[in-house]
Order: C-alpha cells, then structure tokens, then sequence
C-alpha cells in the first residue's frame, strides 16, 4: 500500500510541536509493517540545510495564485523515510520559525503558503501528478494540510484521504475573502463546507471532506464531540463520529531508553533500576538541589500555558515543599508564568528549581532523576511526557483528559485526578506521597509503569487498518 504523508513539521529538521514528533516516528513506523510511506514537508530553509541528498524530481504547476514551485526528493536523515520536498522559496525561505516571523508575530500570508502545501498533496494524490509513485491514500495533518482533501475532492480524485487532528484548539482561520486568491470556489464557503463561524477554516475544510479523521487518543476523539474541547467543530465531528477514530501516538523506544540514553548520568532499567538513585542524586546537583536520597522529587516540562496547568503546581508548590518534597521544572511560555515560576524557585533554594527554556538533554535527565511527573493539563489530545515518564520510571501524575486518561492507570502505574482544580491536585499528590513512603508498593507502582507498551508500531498497525477501510469504502 502506498500513502502520502503530509506535514508541515517533522523532527530531526524542523520542530514547534508535538506534531513533529509524531511526523518524525510515525512514517518510518509504518514503512516498518510494510506500507510504503513517503512524506511531504515545506521547502523550509532547516529542511533544506538538513536533507544532504535532496535532488529535484518534477516542477509543479497549478498552484494557488499561478504559482509553481519545484518539488525535491531525499531522505529523512532520521527514520531513512523518503521525502518530497516543496521548494517554493518566495513561501517558505524567510527567517523565523515554519509560522511566525523572528517577533514571534504570525507571518502574513499564512493562508497562501499552507494552501500551496496542501494543493501540492492533492496534485500529488491525484491523475495530474507529475511523478510516476502516486499515493493510494492520502494522510494530512493538522490545519496546515486542511485544504488538501478539498482541492482532492474538488478535482474528483479517487484516492481516500486521512486527517488526523492533533490539537482541535488550532484551525488556521483566515478571511472568507482569501476563497478566490486560494483556488476556493466560492460555493464550498458553505456550512457543509469550508465555512467556520462567518471565516474560512482550514481545519473545518479537512474534517468535512476527508473519507477518514482521526485524533491522537481515544478519550480525546470523544471528547471533541462535546464542548468545550470541541472548539466549535463538535457539531460536525459528533456528524462524522462514524469515520472518527483516536489512535494513540507512540514514542521513539529508541531515543527514550533508560538503559541506553546518552544524557544520562548512569543507565537502568525494569529489572535492573538501581541507576535511577544515581540519575537523582545528579539532577539534585546539576539544578542545585539538596542532595537528599528520601525526598521525593517532582518533575515537570511543559510549555508554561494554563492549558498546561502551571496556575495549579504553583498553587500547591507551598504545600510539596512544606511536606519535604523537591521540585525541578523546565520550559517556556506565558511571561507572567514564567516570572511566577521563578519566584517560587528563589523561595525555596534547595528544595525548588526551574529552567526557562528548553534543553533536550535536560529533559531526559529530569524524566530519568524524578521520582513523580506532574502532568496537570486542563487538555491534552495525547501527551507524550507520561509516556517517556513511565518509561523512566517516574511515577506520573495526570489529569483525567484525552491521552493522559488514556494512559496512565489510577494506582497502579500512577494517579489521576478527575477535576482541573489545585484541590483535586493536591488530593493525587497527597495518595502519591502516602504511596511513596512504602518502599515496596512504590518500587512495584514504578517497575508497573516501566513494563507499559507505548511503541509506534501498535499506532501504525492502527493507521494501516484505517488506510485498508478508507481504501474498500471507496
């Protein structure tokens, strides 16, 4: 089977998100079970620099506004996954990141730039394609691909399309005006359309006219079904709640392993977990903590939002010190956040610290020297730290949303809280601490964790079966 997918991020060559990740695992994960996978990206100057072996393979035409751009082919440099590469250098060769400019301000024409993506794939999945390898489904993602299943159906292809959706809360809204300027004819600006709220939503177009959507976990497909999480679009998802499926990301066993991680200060593992001491005694002197082997030490990276629930750590930070707990934080975000955080670091020196910013190496070592992850989310369509956490054997803390729910198991693998308050926080932070002064559960609760499953191939067993049912509907 042959599926094009679409992204307009990928890691190792360009990341903002958790989309990145998963464009970085997820193909190579179903080229491993046999399905010939290939992905599309924007001609990005990081793509460019980072693909060594890029050569051009075809000249596209029809594209929004007349344009027409190369297309490349290489190879991703981490997965070995084939790439097609869409050099259009007046849309993508600019400084700043794959949205916003180096101000952090959203690049102007947005609009245009991930419509000549999205019409790109189409071409690709359909007749007018210039290259003899042509996809039997197309995979889109996010609302930077959203447009592609509606130029697809537009032209009358006969190739399925897939759209997963990785967070709902982006949609890529833009003025109805854009229809003519994008190729858009004007009677798709319609409810059973591209029309969202009065606006022209890339988002809304992929899941009205894709044969297939899925999302990032199961607890998260139904929970866009409903508000709030369904950010306006539950309506037509609870339409379509047929051809909506959550299957839940994996992560790379490869890089998250504590028994082979290079940024680690000593290697352990399910049967052997005596190095984790060793990983917390080194994180407790790399942050400046108090080398104390019995406190119990908490965990957190995440971006510093209240989707993430900093407002609820710092509301109970008084109480984890108070009961001789440590406290390392790491991540960016939100100014006022940040500031708060940092306060509460200079408060309690020896007991709390934190890194504004992000540092990959660092991650690893906070996943590898905790003893409990706090994972508070008001939301989380997936989540990937309390996977890497239960890999690492840090005991996870979650709220009782989308992946997380999914994932973590009350008492037996972690704790979960059903309400997104302080209060409820501290109630799972309370039966933790009770948990973690019985050396015997608690060593059972982390071996637990350890053992879970969270691979790409049960994913990629997921999205072929998905691919084969989008293929005998049509």
């Amino acid at each position: 089977m042959r599926a094009l997918f679409v992204t307009s991020e990928a890691v190792p060559l360009i990341k903002t998100g958790g989309l990145a990740d998963v464009s970085g695992a997820l193909p190579g994960a179903l080229r491993e079970i046999g399905i010939d996978c290939r992905m599309l990206l924007p001609g990005y100057p990081q793509v460019l620099a980072a693909v060594t072996d890029l050569t051009p393979v075809a000249e596209l035409t029809g594209l929004p506004r007349g344009f027409t751009a190369q297309l490349l082919q290489g190879t991703s440099p981490k997965s070995g996954t084939p790439l097609y590469v869409l050099d259009a250098p007046a849309a993508y060769q600019r400084p700043g990141g794959p949205y916003q400019d180096l101000h952090g301000q959203d690049h102007p024409d947005n609009a245009w730039r991930f419509a000549l993506l999205s019409k790109a794939a189409a071409i690709l999945a359909s007749p007018a394609s210039p290259l003899e390898w042509r996809p039997e489904v197309l995979h889109c993602n996010d609302w930077q691909s959203g447009l592609a299943p509606a130029y697809l159906n537009f032209m009358g292809a006969a190739v399925p399309s897939l759209m997963t959706v990785h967070n709902l809360a982006y949609q890529g809204i833009f003025p109805p005006d854009m229809l003519h300027d994008l190729d858009l004819p004007a009677w798709c600006f319609d409810v059973e359309g591209v029309e969202y709220y009065g606006n022209l939503s890339f988002l809304k177009a992929g899941l009205f006219y894709a044969d297939r959507l899925t999302t990032v976990s199961p607890s998260y497909a139904q929970e866009i079904q409903h508000e709030p999480l369904g950010m306006g679009m539950q309506g037509l998802l609870a339409t379509r709640k047929d051809r909506l499926t959550g299957i839940l990301n994996g992560i790379d066993a490869a890089e998250w392993n504590p028994s082979s991680d290079l940024f680690l200060n000593a290697e352990y593992s399910q049967r052997a977990p005596s190095g984790k001491k060793k990983c917390k005694r080194a994180l407790q002197k790399e942050m400046g903590l108090t080398e104390k082997a019995d406190a119990p030490l908490f965990g957190l990276i995440a971006r510093m939002t209240h989707q993430k629930g900093l407002d609820l750590v710092l509301s109970v930070a008084d109480g984890l010190i108070a009961r001789g707990a440590q406290l390392v934080m790491l991540g960016t975000g939100d100014k006022a956040i940040e500031h708060a955080v940092r306060d509460m670091a200079l408060r309690y020196p020896g007991q709390a610290a934190c890194f504004i910013g992000y540092d990959e190496a660092l991650s690893h070592r906070i996943e590898a020297g905790s003893d409990l992850f706090l994972m508070p989310s008001r939301f989380e369509p997936c989540g990937l730290n309390q996977m890497y956490s239960l890999r690492y054997g840090a005991v996870p803390i979650v709220h009782a949303t989308g992946g997380l729910r999914d994932t973590v198991r009350e008492g037996v693998t972690g704790f979960v809280f059903a309400e997104p308050t302080a209060h409820s926080l501290w109630l799972a932070v309370e039966r933790a601490l009770t948990r973690y002064a019985d050396a015997t559960a608690w060593k059972a609760m982390m071996r637990a964790g350890m053992a879970e499953d969270f691979s790409w191939e049960h994913s990629a067993k997921g999205y072929a079966a998905l691919y084969r049912e989008a293929l005998e509907r049509r």
